[in-house]
C-alpha cells in the first residue's frame, strides 16, 4: 500500500471512529428514554411537540424528549408526568421547552410564554430540587405546587404558591432571592430589580378563583356542546326554527244571544 493510500485510509477510520464516539456521545446527553421522558397523561384541544421544525400533535400516552418544544393553542391543554411522578400542566396559548439543558436534569422547563402548573413529587419525603426557568425568573423547588406565568408582551413573570416553598430570583439582574410560602406570589418584571417586588400574602382568593377558572375550562373541554344534546333534567334541544304562529280562531257571532225557548 503507497504512502498516500496509508494516509488515507488513516484518516477515514480516525473520521468513523469519531463519528461514532460522537454519536455514543449523543445518545448519552440526549438519550430517548422513558426515564428522561414526559408522559401525556391528559390532553384536549390543540397540543403539540416540535420534531426539528416540525408540530407533530400529541395523544394521551405519548412521550416528549429532552428540549422538544411543547406548544398549546387557543384550546390546548396537556399535563404531563415524569418519572419520579412529578407532573406539570401546560395551558392554552403556551410554549414551554422540556428539560431544554440536557446537562442538568433539575431543570424541568423552560416557559417562554404562556402558563403552566407544576407539581414536584418528594423523594420519601425529601427534597426533590427542580428549576423553571422563565425570561425574566428562576425558580428553585424542592416539592411543592405552584404556578408560572409568562406574559406574551414583556416576559413578565407570576410566580403563585399553591403548597410548599420555592425560592425566586431574577435571571436578569442578579439581586437577592426571595422565598414564597403557600399562598404568595410575586411579579418579576424585566427592567425591576427583584427587591422592588413585593410578595403578594393575598394570594389564597386569586388562586381559588383560578381553580374555579381551571375546572371550568377543563368541564367545557371534556363536555363540547353539540345541537340536539340533552342536559340531564332538560328536554332535548331543538335544531330546528319555530314554525308560523297558528292562524286566529273564528270571531265570536254578532249580537246578543237568541233567547231561550
Amino acid at each position: 500500500m503507497s504512502s498516500w493510500a496509508r494516509r488515507a485510509y488513516l484518516v477515514g477510520l480516525l473520521i468513523a471512529v469519531g463519528t461514532l464516539m460522537m454519536c455514543s456521545a449523543m445518545a448519552q446527553i440526549f438519550p430517548v428514554s422513558p426515564e428522561g421522558a414526559a408522559k401525556v397523561i391528559s390532553l384536549n384541544g390543540d397540543v403539540s411537540a416540535l420534531r426539528g421544525t416540525t408540530p407533530w400533535a400529541l395523544n394521551v400516552g405519548d412521550q416528549v424528549q429532552i428540549q422538544q418544544v411543547i406548544i398549546t393553542g387557543p384550546d390546548g391543554y396537556a399535563k404531563f408526568q415524569v418519572s419520579d411522578g412529578s407532573t406539570f400542566e401546560v395551558y392554552p396559548n403556551s410554549n414551554v421547552v422540556f428539560r431544554k439543558n440536557p446537562g442538568n436534569w433539575r431543570d424541568l422547563l423552560d416557559v417562554l410564554v404562556g402558563r403552566v402548573k407544576i407539581h414536584i413529587q418528594k423523594w420519601g419525603g425529601q427534597p426533590n430540587n427542580n428549576r423553571i426557568l422563565t425570561p425574566t425568573a428562576v425558580i428553585s423547588v424542592r416539592g411543592t405546587t405552584f404556578d408560572v406565568s409568562v406574559d406574551d408582551d414583556d416576559d413578565t413573570t407570576i410566580v403563585s404558591v399553591e403548597e410548599g416553598v420555592v425560592d425566586v430570583r431574577h435571571a436578569l439582574r442578579p439581586s437577592e432571592t426571595k422565598t414564597l410560602n403557600a399562598g404568595e406570589s410575586i411579579h418579576v418584571y424585566r427592567d425591576q430589580p427583584l427587591a422592588q417586588s413585593a410578595v403578594d400574602k393575598g394570594a389564597v382568593v386569586r388562586k381559588i378563583l383560578q381553580g374555579l377558572r381551571d375546572a371550568a375550562f377543563t368541564m367545557a373541554t371534556h363536555t363540547p356542546a353539540h345541537p340536539g344534546s340533552t342536559i340531564p333534567g332538560n328536554p332535548p334541544l331543538s335544531t330546528q326554527p319555530p314554525g308560523p304562529a297558528p292562524p286566529p280562531g273564528p270571531p265570536p257571532p254578532a249580537g246578543p244571544p237568541p233567547p231561550p225557548n
